[in-house]
């Protein structure tokens, strides 16, 4: 048990805080007078070991200091809680305490000191040592009275018999103990403490007889002053001491640190001198010290779990209360702002919807007017082929077998039957004219007129192969739209029939989660795509424009017709 007391700053620092500056904001007032109440309460109590309490009783009483800014006295509590995380063994939380101290504190001063000296008995006791030494040197540099100097000064002595350099220890504690400065009574409590450690080391060192007259020295100075609790350490030391060559004053000895400790109820003294007992395996009472052994670490294990748990919901339910009071704050102050845009917002809400009405009535109107050109100028085009065809195919026709009857004697048979032929072709050509730009079927059977359709320009010369009609679900397309594909694949029939001459065509059928797609494919004698205006084919462009759609035509002299028309559902 080489550990320094790591609660001889809470007086000292204690008697360094700030002085409350007067305001004569009554609230502010109230709230510094209820969190100095709880900060002495808590204070009160950790001296009377209530960490429990006094761990809450602090963090109740920082959050109250945060509200009026006082960086001092949340500095200084933040470093008593640390030293509570200590006492029951959260040497980690107790570091990052002493990190979240650090930005309220002076620099240079005995609240750093006391930081640095706290985070090296943290280090020491988590077993790096280096670390620790590190942090020792750290708080000799802001301690600037000679005396508070000695304190982390005989920490390193005591974390450098934890590495065994006693040369090392021996050098310090001697320095140490050779100024007049501890000559004074009141310090009767560490210099006896430096003297046990220096015996210590002489002992580990090999210098039995002065070790053991040092450490014999300083326990009668302990029992003198009455440090009951510096005598465990004593204690301890003379029961190692003894373990090398009197087991029997070496159980002694551990056993009176024992009753000490538990009455004092320092449970690492307690186990420390039991561990001695059971190592001396000197009586026949070592079965129930190992037994007492492992009661009592399990039960500081889960008290100290348990300690760290109700400090963790301690911390969060005081950071969760500060984050509702300033987001109350935050909200007050949001609805006084919104207040003031409110009128604003509904101005300019106004405006934008004005705004918006109006584009979308001129959007609407501007998109009405263009679908209906597109659909003017798509039947006016139908109307100038239709003239056009009957024209350039009927009037000649007719023409033609008027003048054959009038040159013909119509008494003939041969005759009679080439005339009703002549006709009956005519009439053939004007129903397939009127078919072209007759209604069309859109409901149930649109599938089947459209095959019907294909199918008529299927002869011996000329094969019209149909691929995926019927896996298309029409009754999901619009009517617009069938009489639109309906339209285009006639119009493309027409064409391949008059200009490509060709002997096959394929028309395959697709759907898409957006689209119907239709590919058209014939081998016929193609032609060059500057052509493509005149042959007639702006028509479909019109057509499948006039549905949002699209058609994209690929030909080349000799190698066939494409075309792929893209219909939205």
């Amino acid at each position: 048990m080489l550990r320094s007391p790591i609660f001889l700053f809470i007086i000292f620092l204690f008697l360094f805080s700030c002085e409350e500056k007067k305001t004569v904001n009554a609230n502010t007032d109230s709230i510094r007078l209820k969190a100095r109440t709880l900060r002495d309460t808590a204070i009160n109590n950790y001296e009377k070991q209530n960490y429990n309490t006094a761990f809450y009783q602090f963090n109740k009483s920082k959050k109250l200091y945060e509200t009026i800014k006082d960086s001092a006295n949340i500095g200084y509590i933040l470093i008593e809680i640390a030293l509570i995380q200590q006492v029951n063994g959260d040497y980690y939380g107790s570091k990052e305490t002493l990190t979240e101290a650090i930005p309220f504190v002076k620099k240079k001063s005995v609240y750093t000191a006391s930081i640095n000296n706290a985070m090296g008995v943290a280090d020491k006791e988590l077993s790096l040592f280096d670390d620790a030494i590190f942090y020792y040197n750290e708080a000799i540099k802001d301690y600037s009275n000679p005396i508070s100097k000695y304190e982390p000064i005989s920490n390193i002595a005591a974390t450098y018999i934890f590495q065994k350099k006693y040369d090392k220890t021996i050098t310090i504690l001697e320095d140490i103990l050779s100024k007049k400065l501890l000559d004074d009574k009141s310090l009767a409590n560490s210099k006896s403490r430096y003297q046990d450690n220096l015996g210590y080391a002489y002992f580990k060192k090999g210098y039995d007889e002065k070790g053991f007259r040092l450490m014999n020295e300083a326990l009668e100075i302990r029992k003198e002053i009455k440090d009951t609790y510096g005598s465990i350490e004593s204690y301890l030391h003379l029961a190692d001491y003894y373990s090398k060559k009197d087991l029997r004053k070496s159980d002694e000895n551990a056993m009176e640190a024992y009753k000490i400790s538990t009455r004092l109820n320092s449970v690492d003294e307690r186990l420390e001198a039991l561990q001695i007992l059971i190592s001396n395996d000197n009586s026949s009472q070592v079965p129930k010290y190992t037994q007492k052994y492992f009661s009592i670490n399990d039960s500081i294990i889960k008290v100290r779990n348990n300690f760290k748990n109700k400090s963790a919901k301690i911390k969060y339910d005081a950071q969760k209360e500060k984050d509702e009071n300033e987001k109350l704050r935050l909200e007050k102050a949001e609805n006084l702002l919104s207040l003031q845009k409110a009128k604003y917002q509904r101005i300019v809400f106004v405006i934008i919807f004005i705004f918006l009405v109006v584009l979308i009535t001129i959007l609407i109107r501007y998109f009405r007017n263009k679908n209906k050109a597109v659909k003017v100028k798509a039947s006016y085009e139908t109307e100038t082929r239709i003239a056009k065809k009957i024209h350039d195919e009927l009037a000649n026709d007719v023409y033609n077998v008027i003048a054959y009857a009038e040159s013909q004697s119509l008494a003939k048979e041969n005759t009679k039957e080439n005339l009703l032929q002549k006709l009956d072709d005519i009439y053939s050509r004007v129903r397939g004219i009127s078919k072209e730009n007759d209604s069309i079927e859109t409901g149930e059977d649109f599938t089947k007129s459209i095959k019907e359709m294909l199918s008529a320009y299927s002869t011996n010369q000329q094969n019209v192969l149909i691929s995926n009609l019927e896996s298309i679900q029409w009754d999901a397309i619009d009517d617009i739209k069938k009489i639109t594909v309906s339209r285009i694949l006639q119009e493309l029939m027409v064409n391949m029939k008059k200009h490509s001459k060709a002997s096959l065509v394929v028309i395959k059928f697709e759907s898409t989660q957006n689209a119907v797609l239709i590919n058209y494919n014939d081998n016929g004698k193609g032609s060059e795509k500057s052509s493509l205006v005149k042959s007639g084919l702006k028509n479909m462009e019109s057509r499948i424009q006039a549905v949002k759609g699209n058609i994209e035509f690929e030909t080349e002299p000799d190698k066939g017709f494409k075309a792929k028309i893209i219909l939205p559902k």
